[in-house]
């Protein structure tokens, strides 16, 4: 008889908190369908068209087929660019992913990711840890050619979508 009570508090104790676990896509205020589509793996990355003047803007192709704008607070030549470089807004599955990248004298010093998916616990927990990473990296890298954070796919893959479309934006060709 004990072993067929505990048998059924333990079921019901497992019902429980599978029932009561929160996806990620459950988001305060909704989500549009367009944000919740994966990403294809063959999606383009993206380019945005900018003159080399200071306050220009261009339009780029994000990771899901919407349009996002790249920005730029300054620019020079290409081998002396120096300013800050907005990439285009990457739509995601779990968010919008967007990354801004500070430039010295044709050098990525910062790269840092402005908008990025904070809907619940989860996503703030996973970003904390690999935003950091995916910034080292593309300083270290000085191009958008890094690998994805395990765990963090997602955001990784917008993360450099953005970042690859603020460096077409410096025009410093990385």
């Amino acid at each position: 008889m004990r072993r067929v009570t505990f048998w059924l508090v333990s079921t019901v104790a497992a019902l429980m908190m599978l029932f009561s676990y929160h996806t990620s896509t459950n988001r305060a205020g909704g989500t549009p369908a367009a944000a919740l589509a994966p990403v294809s793996p063959g999606a383009s990355t993206p380019h945005p068209t900018t003159s080399p003047t200071a306050g220009t803007s261009g339009t780029g192709t994000s990771g899901t087929g919407t349009t996002g704008t790249g920005t730029s607070a300054a620019a020079t030549t290409a081998a002396g660019t120096s300013g800050t470089f907005t990439g285009g807004s990457v739509d995601t599955r779990w968010g919008p992913v967007q990354v801004q990248i500070t430039v010295a004298d044709g050098k990525i010093t910062d790269a840092q990711a402005v908008v990025y998916p904070q809907g619940n616990h989860r996503d703030i927990e996973i970003n904390d840890y690999a935003l950091p990473l995916l910034q080292q990296e593309a300083v270290q890298a000085q191009s958008a050619q890094i690998d994805a954070i395990s765990g963090a796919t997602v955001t990784s893959d917008g993360y450099i979508s953005s970042l690859q479309s603020a460096i077409d934006a410096a025009h410093l060709g990385g």
